[in-house]
């Protein structure tokens, strides 16, 4: 196949390619990569003209026109909502008299998860597709081009067309055929397990915990949840990534990929948390709450992602970005890896070595971290 006749050309806009072509090359594991959020992002508004996201997916396709491969990317004109942080890397390339944005941005907009980066219908043609979003670099005298969180199954293929490596650490939580929450307890220390239930209980005290998913999910938890992730973001980002539309797109299109928790105190919704739902690993995304209760951020977006992951028989919860305290409990340091492309030869040289030192960094800490987990001696899995 990649010896056929092909070409590439850059779109607009995920929205403009055919939803059918894009998924059958997407699958259907990773919700984040589908046509689906990716076109609401852009019809929603959470990415386009001034958001400094600008779509621009890469297609790769046959001399007939058929799709065989394509990049999620955009032209990037900040280093906002990537969760993977160049911000000194910009810095000391404007203090050197260069630019460096716009840059290439291979990624899920706003979404630190784990997934497939290169949509292909052959392995074979990862390396022309990545020597296109080179030359789309160059040709525009951009400084960089930059995939994040790529999953393990395609880091060699960005290794083999010469893209550097960084690494980062996230705390992932496992499923080893646990049949309740309880069971995943007792695989921790007696003093781990008495606190967690401890927090648990507290949380649950004084609210009334709800799971909705589908068609459970109405116009007012929509609501509901932009007062909560509204409040979370003006404290995180400044401003909110997504725009309201887009959560209602998400309700008309991906719902049955969702898992909403919603906490109600007297019947009115205080907190919640919003979970999408792959086919090995329920993503933990959004939280926010409009009263501060104890422990009540633990239960809704680590206990219950737990019960949840345990229910639909999931391997995985990813909980998003940072935070040391999920180590506490059970979720375990795992790399996160991302793959960069620098222009200019001395700066991607710097570049380079700082990685390395950085990667020996991290491995220290990733150990240190796997061995401070709650899991009993002798029972623990890291």
């Amino acid at each position: 196949m990649a010896d056929s006749p092909l070409s590439v050309r850059l779109a607009g806009s995920v929205g403009e390619v055919d939803a059918a072509a894009w998924d059958a090359l997407a699958g259907s594991d990773n919700p984040f990569v589908s046509h689906a959020f990716l076109s609401l992002l852009e019809e929603s508004g959470s990415v386009g003209p001034g958001t400094g996201w600008t779509p621009a997916p890469l297609l790769l396709e046959s001399e007939g026109g058929t799709l065989l491969g394509a990049l999620p990317a955009y032209a990037k004109g900040h280093s906002q909502g990537e969760y993977v942080f160049d911000h000194g890397w910009a810095d000391a390339w404007h203090r050197a008299g260069g630019r460096y944005y716009p840059k290439l941005q291979i990624a899920v907009p706003f979404t630190p998860a784990t997934g497939p980066r290169l949509l292909l219908a052959d392995p074979a043609l990862a390396v022309p597709l990545l020597r296109a979003a080179e030359q789309v670099v160059d040709q525009h005298h951009w400084s960089s081009a930059h995939a994040t969180f790529v999953e393990p199954a395609q880091q060699p293929l960005f290794a083999e067309a010469g893209w550097l490596r960084r690494e980062d650490i996230q705390f992932h939580w496992h499923n080893r055929g646990y049949a309740s929450f309880d069971h995943f307890l007792s695989t921790l220390t007696s003093r781990k397990r008495k606190d967690l239930r401890k927090e648990r209980a507290a949380a649950n005290e004084q609210v009334e915990i709800i799971s909705l998913t589908g068609a459970e999910i109405r116009p007012e938890h929509w609501d509901a949840f932009w007062l909560f992730y509204q409040d979370t973001g003006s404290r995180k980002w400044g401003s909110p990534y997504l725009t309201r539309a887009a959560f209602d797109l998400i309700g008309e299109r991906m719902a049955d990929k969702v898992l909403l928790l919603l906490a109600l105190e007297q019947g009115r919704p205080i907190a919640g948390a919003l979970n999408f739902i792959g086919e090995e690993a329920l993503y933990g995304r959004y939280w926010g709450c409009l009263a501060d209760r104890p422990f009540l951020h633990f239960e809704l977006c680590y206990y219950r992602a737990i019960d949840a992951a345990i229910e639909r028989g999931l391997k995985r919860v990813e909980a998003g970005a940072q935070g040391g305290h999920k180590l506490a409990r059970g979720y375990e340091p795992e790399a996160t890896v991302s793959m960069h492309y620098i222009a200019d030869p001395g700066f991607r040289a710097a570049v380079a070595d700082f990685l390395d030192r950085e990667r020996r960094g991290i491995s220290m800490d990733r150990l240190y971290l796997a061995d401070r987990t709650p899991f009993r001696k002798g029972r623990n899995p890291a």
